[in-house]
């Protein structure tokens, strides 16, 4: 890998970005502040916690990236749950397909940088099946 930007995870959750600045662009005014700041927020952090993390000398400092950004996943999901209970949104499948399928690609990812033993550090620690 050159660069974070080769990474397709990384491309699909800028994807998700622009999907959900689209999909917030109608809600109410008086949201903006609010769950519309919020959910920006949250899917700015997930590209932005992928490229922070690849930019690491150390695979363990990248895995907790990849973490925080399938936290900020989790954040969105519950979110964009919200904006469709209070009717600002009709419909969420889409979203949520591409929600599922980058929290897919960062458990891989993750999974790969536990499994695989990259030349500048000796041991990554394995963490629990658990903690997806």
């Amino acid at each position: 890998m050159k660069s974070y930007k080769d990474l397709d995870v990384w491309k699909l959750s800028m994807d998700l970005v622009v999907e959900v600045y689209r999909l917030t662009s109608s809600f109410p005014k008086h949201e903006l502040y609010a769950l519309t700041s919020q959910m920006r927020r949250a899917a700015i952090s997930i590209p932005s916690n992928i490229a922070e993390g690849s930019g690491r000398k150390n695979p363990r400092e990248f895995i907790q990236f990849l973490h925080i950004a399938k936290g900020s996943l989790s954040e969105l999901e519950t979110q964009i749950e919200i904006a469709y209970r209070l009717d600002y949104l009709e419909e969420t499948t889409e979203v949520n397909l591409s929600i599922k399928r980058i929290r897919m690609m960062i458990i891989n990812l993750v999974t790969y940088l536990q499994s695989s033993k990259p030349q500048n550090v000796t041991t990554l620690k394995p963490q629990n099946k658990g903690d997806n």
